[in-house]
Protein backbone atom coordinates (compact mmCIF):
# COMPACT_ATOMS: atom_id res chain seq x y z
CA UNK A 1 0.00 0.00 0.00
CA UNK A 2 1.46 3.48 -0.86
CA UNK A 3 2.68 5.01 1.98
CA UNK A 4 3.69 9.02 3.17
CA UNK A 5 6.94 9.37 3.82
CA UNK A 6 7.40 13.45 4.74
CA UNK A 7 4.79 15.97 4.94
CA UNK A 8 5.06 20.17 5.37
CA UNK A 9 3.74 23.44 4.92
CA UNK A 10 4.25 26.90 4.00
CA UNK A 11 2.62 29.47 5.91
CA UNK A 12 2.68 32.96 4.03
CA UNK A 13 4.26 35.88 6.09
CA UNK A 14 1.07 37.96 6.72
CA UNK A 15 -0.72 37.16 9.96
CA UNK A 16 -4.15 39.02 10.80
CA UNK A 17 -5.91 38.39 13.68
CA UNK A 18 -10.23 38.10 13.33
CA UNK A 19 -10.72 41.27 15.11
CA UNK A 20 -8.78 42.80 12.38
CA UNK A 21 -10.68 40.89 9.37
CA UNK A 22 -14.24 41.98 11.37
CA UNK A 23 -13.30 45.62 11.63
CA UNK A 24 -12.64 45.30 7.58
CA UNK A 25 -15.66 43.96 6.92
CA UNK A 26 -17.41 46.56 9.00
CA UNK A 27 -15.42 49.40 6.99
CA UNK A 28 -16.01 47.72 3.52
CA UNK A 29 -20.17 45.89 3.46
CA UNK A 30 -21.62 48.83 6.34
CA UNK A 31 -23.46 50.91 3.30
CA UNK A 32 -24.74 47.29 1.84
CA UNK A 33 -26.59 46.24 4.57
CA UNK A 34 -28.39 47.68 7.10
CA UNK A 35 -28.20 44.73 9.67
CA UNK A 36 -23.97 44.62 9.16
CA UNK A 37 -23.32 44.05 12.85
CA UNK A 38 -26.12 40.80 13.10
CA UNK A 39 -23.83 39.56 9.58
CA UNK A 40 -20.54 40.75 11.39
CA UNK A 41 -21.15 37.68 14.10
CA UNK A 42 -20.13 35.14 11.37
CA UNK A 43 -16.63 36.36 11.88
CA UNK A 44 -17.07 35.80 15.67
CA UNK A 45 -18.81 32.52 15.59
CA UNK A 46 -16.72 30.82 12.95
CA UNK A 47 -13.94 29.91 15.74
CA UNK A 48 -11.22 31.31 14.01
CA UNK A 49 -8.64 33.30 16.07
CA UNK A 50 -5.97 34.24 13.39
CA UNK A 51 -5.13 33.64 9.73
CA UNK A 52 -2.41 34.11 7.07
CA UNK A 53 -2.22 35.85 4.01
CA UNK A 54 -0.17 36.10 1.46
CA UNK A 55 -0.66 39.84 0.79
CA UNK A 56 -0.76 42.52 3.83
CA UNK A 57 -3.72 44.14 4.94
CA UNK A 58 -3.23 47.40 3.15
CA UNK A 59 -3.13 45.38 -0.39
CA UNK A 60 -6.88 45.08 0.07
CA UNK A 61 -7.37 48.67 -0.26
CA UNK A 62 -7.08 49.17 -3.54
CA UNK A 63 -8.31 47.80 -6.44
CA UNK A 64 -6.59 45.25 -8.42
CA UNK A 65 -7.44 44.32 -11.91
CA UNK A 66 -7.27 40.69 -12.79
CA UNK A 67 -4.45 40.19 -14.35
CA UNK A 68 -2.86 42.10 -11.59
CA UNK A 69 -4.28 39.27 -8.84
CA UNK A 70 -3.51 36.28 -11.61
CA UNK A 71 0.04 37.72 -12.46
CA UNK A 72 0.92 37.78 -8.15
CA UNK A 73 -1.03 34.53 -7.57
CA UNK A 74 1.36 32.61 -10.27
CA UNK A 75 4.58 34.37 -8.57
CA UNK A 76 3.82 33.51 -5.43
CA UNK A 77 2.30 30.46 -5.51
CA UNK A 78 5.25 28.85 -7.46
CA UNK A 79 8.03 30.28 -4.57
CA UNK A 80 5.98 29.32 -1.39
CA UNK A 81 5.08 25.98 -2.93
CA UNK A 82 9.27 25.90 -4.15
CA UNK A 83 9.65 26.42 -0.28
CA UNK A 84 7.11 23.69 0.74
CA UNK A 85 8.51 21.35 -1.57
CA UNK A 86 12.09 22.04 0.14
CA UNK A 87 10.56 21.60 3.44
CA UNK A 88 9.08 18.34 2.84
CA UNK A 89 12.16 16.10 1.08
CA UNK A 90 14.42 17.22 3.63
CA UNK A 91 11.81 16.96 6.61
CA UNK A 92 14.35 15.47 9.40
CA UNK A 93 11.25 14.55 11.39
CA UNK A 94 10.16 11.86 9.09
CA UNK A 95 13.51 11.62 6.77
CA UNK A 96 16.56 10.07 7.80
CA UNK A 97 18.43 12.16 5.10
CA UNK A 98 17.27 14.58 2.04
CA UNK A 99 15.32 13.09 -0.51
CA UNK A 100 16.71 14.06 -3.94
CA UNK A 101 13.74 16.26 -6.64
CA UNK A 102 15.51 13.73 -8.83
CA UNK A 103 14.11 10.95 -7.28
CA UNK A 104 10.35 12.01 -7.69
CA UNK A 105 8.61 10.70 -10.58
CA UNK A 106 5.58 12.64 -10.79
CA UNK A 107 3.85 16.05 -9.28
CA UNK A 108 0.46 16.38 -9.00
CA UNK A 109 -0.29 19.86 -8.59
CA UNK A 110 -3.74 21.33 -6.65
CA UNK A 111 -5.03 24.30 -6.72
CA UNK A 112 -8.41 26.53 -7.46
CA UNK A 113 -7.05 29.86 -6.22
CA UNK A 114 -5.79 31.11 -9.84
CA UNK A 115 -4.98 30.59 -13.29
CA UNK A 116 -1.65 29.46 -14.94
CA UNK A 117 -0.68 27.94 -18.15
CA UNK A 118 1.49 26.15 -18.04
CA UNK A 119 -0.01 25.14 -15.29
CA UNK A 120 2.61 26.06 -11.94
CA UNK A 121 4.42 22.71 -11.80
CA UNK A 122 6.05 23.23 -14.57
CA UNK A 123 6.84 26.85 -13.15
CA UNK A 124 8.23 25.11 -10.15
CA UNK A 125 10.10 22.45 -11.87
CA UNK A 126 12.08 25.55 -13.25
CA UNK A 127 13.50 26.47 -9.50
CA UNK A 128 14.22 22.94 -8.30
CA UNK A 129 16.26 20.26 -9.67
CA UNK A 130 13.73 17.76 -11.06
CA UNK A 131 14.31 14.93 -13.96
CA UNK A 132 13.06 17.08 -17.02
CA UNK A 133 10.94 13.49 -17.18
CA UNK A 134 9.02 14.23 -14.21
CA UNK A 135 5.48 13.14 -15.06
CA UNK A 136 3.45 16.46 -13.88
CA UNK A 137 -0.48 16.24 -12.91
CA UNK A 138 -2.30 19.55 -12.50
CA UNK A 139 -5.69 19.41 -10.90
CA UNK A 140 -7.39 22.60 -11.08
CA UNK A 141 -11.15 23.50 -9.77
CA UNK A 142 -11.54 20.97 -6.44
CA UNK A 143 -11.69 23.70 -4.06
CA UNK A 144 -12.23 22.55 -0.65
CA UNK A 145 -11.55 19.08 -1.88
CA UNK A 146 -8.16 19.55 -3.82
CA UNK A 147 -6.38 18.42 -1.15
CA UNK A 148 -8.07 15.03 -0.27
CA UNK A 149 -8.49 14.57 -4.60
CA UNK A 150 -4.54 14.70 -4.62
CA UNK A 151 -3.43 12.22 -2.40
CA UNK A 152 -6.03 10.00 -4.22
CA UNK A 153 -4.57 9.95 -7.48
CA UNK A 154 -1.07 10.03 -5.74
CA UNK A 155 -2.62 6.60 -3.95
CA UNK A 156 -3.52 5.74 -7.04
CA UNK A 157 -0.33 6.17 -9.35
CA UNK A 158 1.72 4.37 -6.73
CA UNK A 159 -1.05 1.33 -6.87
CA UNK A 160 -0.64 1.24 -10.59
CA UNK A 161 3.78 1.91 -10.12
CA UNK A 162 4.79 0.25 -7.05
CA UNK A 163 8.64 1.40 -6.96
CA UNK A 164 7.80 5.14 -7.70
CA UNK A 165 7.20 8.37 -5.75
CA UNK A 166 4.69 10.97 -5.70
CA UNK A 167 4.64 14.68 -4.35
CA UNK A 168 1.24 16.12 -3.68
CA UNK A 169 1.36 19.79 -3.60
CA UNK A 170 -1.65 21.84 -2.94
CA UNK A 171 -1.25 25.92 -2.59
CA UNK A 172 -4.11 28.19 -2.43
CA UNK A 173 -4.36 31.90 -2.01
CA UNK A 174 -7.78 33.04 -1.54
CA UNK A 175 -6.93 36.27 -0.42
CA UNK A 176 -5.63 37.38 -3.89
CA UNK A 177 -9.73 36.76 -5.15
CA UNK A 178 -10.73 38.94 -2.81
CA UNK A 179 -13.13 41.74 -4.53
CA UNK A 180 -13.70 45.33 -2.64
CA UNK A 181 -17.13 45.75 -4.57
CA UNK A 182 -18.77 42.57 -4.36
CA UNK A 183 -21.11 43.26 -1.58
CA UNK A 184 -22.86 39.98 -1.73
CA UNK A 185 -23.52 37.99 1.45
CA UNK A 186 -21.49 34.88 -0.34
CA UNK A 187 -17.98 37.72 -0.44
CA UNK A 188 -18.36 38.54 3.20
CA UNK A 189 -18.84 34.72 4.49
CA UNK A 190 -15.96 34.04 1.87
CA UNK A 191 -14.03 37.37 3.62
CA UNK A 192 -14.72 35.65 7.07
CA UNK A 193 -13.26 32.54 6.27
CA UNK A 194 -10.90 31.95 4.05
CA UNK A 195 -7.04 32.27 3.98
CA UNK A 196 -3.95 31.31 2.39
CA UNK A 197 -1.37 28.52 2.55
CA UNK A 198 0.45 25.54 1.11
CA UNK A 199 1.01 21.89 2.21
CA UNK A 200 3.57 19.26 0.17
CA UNK A 201 2.91 15.46 0.75
CA UNK A 202 5.72 12.66 -0.25
CA UNK A 203 3.74 9.52 -1.25
CA UNK A 204 6.20 6.24 -2.08
CA UNK A 205 4.80 3.13 -3.51
CA UNK A 206 5.13 -0.11 -1.40
CA UNK A 207 8.38 -1.17 -3.66
CA UNK A 208 9.93 2.07 -3.07
CA UNK A 209 13.40 2.18 -1.76
CA UNK A 210 12.14 5.38 0.12
CA UNK A 211 11.03 3.28 2.80
CA UNK A 212 14.72 2.93 3.95
CA UNK A 213 14.56 6.57 4.76
CA UNK A 214 11.65 6.94 7.07
CA UNK A 215 12.35 8.25 10.62
CA UNK A 216 9.56 7.04 12.00
CA UNK A 217 9.01 2.95 13.05
CA UNK A 218 5.63 2.79 11.09
CA UNK A 219 4.49 5.71 8.27
CA UNK A 220 1.19 5.93 7.25
CA UNK A 221 -0.68 4.04 4.73
CA UNK A 222 -3.38 4.72 2.07
CA UNK A 223 -5.86 1.78 2.33
CA UNK A 224 -8.54 3.30 -0.17
CA UNK A 225 -10.12 5.66 -1.94
CA UNK A 226 -13.40 6.91 -2.98
CA UNK A 227 -14.89 9.80 -5.07
CA UNK A 228 -18.60 10.58 -5.34
CA UNK A 229 -20.25 13.19 -7.62
CA UNK A 230 -23.50 15.09 -6.08
CA UNK A 231 -25.41 15.88 -9.33
CA UNK A 232 -26.24 19.33 -9.92
CA UNK A 233 -24.36 20.85 -6.83
CA UNK A 234 -22.91 23.64 -9.32
CA UNK A 235 -23.96 26.53 -7.01
CA UNK A 236 -23.08 24.88 -3.98
CA UNK A 237 -19.23 26.49 -3.85
CA UNK A 238 -17.27 27.44 -6.25
CA UNK A 239 -16.07 30.66 -8.49
CA UNK A 240 -18.21 32.69 -10.97
CA UNK A 241 -15.81 34.51 -13.21
CA UNK A 242 -15.93 37.48 -13.95
CA UNK A 243 -14.14 40.28 -15.62
CA UNK A 244 -12.97 41.63 -12.06
CA UNK A 245 -12.33 37.66 -11.50
CA UNK A 246 -12.96 35.15 -9.44
CA UNK A 247 -15.93 35.51 -7.22
CA UNK A 248 -16.66 33.34 -4.78
CA UNK A 249 -20.01 30.99 -4.72
CA UNK A 250 -20.78 30.24 -0.84
CA UNK A 251 -24.39 28.10 -0.37
CA UNK A 252 -25.47 28.67 3.52
CA UNK A 253 -26.63 25.16 3.19
CA UNK A 254 -23.52 23.24 3.05
CA UNK A 255 -23.42 22.29 6.79
CA UNK A 256 -27.26 20.75 5.98
CA UNK A 257 -25.47 18.93 2.54
CA UNK A 258 -23.07 17.49 5.13
CA UNK A 259 -25.40 16.07 7.51
CA UNK A 260 -27.86 14.50 4.79
CA UNK A 261 -25.52 13.48 2.22
CA UNK A 262 -21.84 13.28 3.14
CA UNK A 263 -23.34 10.90 6.44
CA UNK A 264 -24.13 8.08 4.17
CA UNK A 265 -21.25 8.10 1.59
CA UNK A 266 -18.11 7.98 4.82
CA UNK A 267 -20.87 5.17 5.70
CA UNK A 268 -20.87 3.28 2.55
CA UNK A 269 -16.88 3.80 2.46
CA UNK A 270 -16.56 2.20 5.37
CA UNK A 271 -18.19 -0.74 4.81
CA UNK A 272 -16.94 -1.22 1.40
CA UNK A 273 -13.70 -1.61 3.19
CA UNK A 274 -14.87 -3.70 6.24
CA UNK A 275 -14.28 -0.55 9.04
CA UNK A 276 -16.34 -0.24 10.94
CA UNK A 277 -17.06 3.76 12.69
CA UNK A 278 -16.11 2.50 15.83
CA UNK A 279 -13.44 1.33 15.36
CA UNK A 280 -12.37 5.23 14.17
CA UNK A 281 -9.60 6.98 16.76
CA UNK A 282 -9.35 9.88 14.73
CA UNK A 283 -11.58 12.01 11.73
CA UNK A 284 -9.71 14.43 9.49
CA UNK A 285 -12.77 16.76 8.87
CA UNK A 286 -12.73 19.71 6.69
CA UNK A 287 -12.63 22.89 8.45
CA UNK A 288 -14.65 24.93 7.06
CA UNK A 289 -16.49 26.99 9.83
CA UNK A 290 -17.93 25.88 13.37
CA UNK A 291 -21.15 24.95 11.70
CA UNK A 292 -19.40 21.85 9.09
CA UNK A 293 -17.70 20.66 12.11
CA UNK A 294 -20.87 20.23 14.41
CA UNK A 295 -22.56 18.80 11.13
CA UNK A 296 -19.61 16.42 10.80
CA UNK A 297 -20.15 15.55 14.45
CA UNK A 298 -23.49 14.98 14.31
CA UNK A 299 -23.78 13.21 11.15
CA UNK A 300 -21.14 10.63 11.49
CA UNK A 301 -21.74 10.06 15.47
CA UNK A 302 -18.11 11.29 16.17
CA UNK A 303 -16.79 12.33 19.89
CA UNK A 304 -15.66 15.63 19.73
CA UNK A 305 -12.14 14.99 20.51
CA UNK A 306 -11.81 12.85 17.47
CA UNK A 307 -11.11 16.29 15.03
CA UNK A 308 -9.43 18.11 17.59
CA UNK A 309 -6.93 18.81 14.83
CA UNK A 310 -9.89 20.15 12.75
CA UNK A 311 -10.62 22.40 15.46
CA UNK A 312 -7.22 23.45 15.82
CA UNK A 313 -6.54 24.21 11.99
CA UNK A 314 -9.79 26.03 12.12
CA UNK A 315 -8.75 28.37 14.88
CA UNK A 316 -5.66 29.65 13.45
CA UNK A 317 -5.98 28.39 9.54
CA UNK A 318 -2.87 27.15 9.48
CA UNK A 319 -2.35 23.36 8.40
CA UNK A 320 -0.97 21.12 11.43
CA UNK A 321 3.23 21.47 11.66
CA UNK A 322 4.79 17.42 12.49
CA UNK A 323 6.42 19.10 15.62
CA UNK A 324 2.86 20.19 16.82
CA UNK A 325 0.72 17.82 15.55
CA UNK A 326 -0.61 14.92 17.96
CA UNK A 327 -1.60 12.40 15.00
CA UNK A 328 2.68 12.46 13.56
Amino acid sequence: MPSIMSISTFTPPNALNQEMTTEFARELFSESFEDIERLLKVFANGQIEERQFAVPMEWFKDEHSLKQKNDLYIDLATRFSVEAIQRCLQNEVFLKEKVEESEIDAIILVSSSGMSTPSLDARIMNHLPFSPHTKRIPLWGLGCAGGSAGVSRAYEYCTAFPKENVLVVCVELCSLTFQKNDHSKSNLVGTSLFADGVACALIAGNDSHLGDLTQKPVSPTILSTQSTLMPSSEDVMGWDVKDTGLHVVFSRDIPSIIKSWLGPNVSTFLENNQINRKDLSAFVAHPGGKKVLEAYIETLELDSSMIEVSKEVLRVMAICLPQRCSMC
